[in-house]
């Protein structure tokens, strides 16, 4: 089983101050069409991810101290993201449900659809 979150729980932890790391693996492009701003959002394109392996993500992400909640446009590549992780030991990592397209939907239709 892959350990998910819904868009409604994502809301609130963005509401809050708690330490946590959002990565969004949407190619750059997309990001013209929609971003949740937060200091707490990295971006690591899937492309990039593929080709440098677990050499791209961040300190943050590498420590497993903290929880990670992986982006994408409807939930699909960061399924995979999350999967791949798991399989690396990763155990604080956690898909968003439906990706940032989803939010936008029942969250903050602001942040734009594509």
């Amino acid at each position: 089983m892959i350990p998910e979150i819904t868009v409604t729980e994502l809301a609130e932890k963005l509401k809050s101050d708690e330490k946590f790391v959002l990565l969004d693996v949407r190619e750059l492009p997309e990001f013209g069409y929609a971003k949740i701003e937060d200091s707490r959002l990295e971006v690591l394109p899937l492309s990039r991810l593929a080709e440098e392996g677990t050499e791209a993500l961040s300190d943050s992400v590498t420590s497993q101290t903290m929880p990670v909640y992986i982006l994408c446009h409807h939930g699909n590549r960061s399924m995979q993201v999350t999967t791949w992780l798991m399989r690396f030991s990763y155990k604080n990592v956690f898909n968003v449900q439906g990706g940032i397209d989803a939010y936008a939907q029942q969250i903050d239709p602001s942040i734009g659809r594509y």
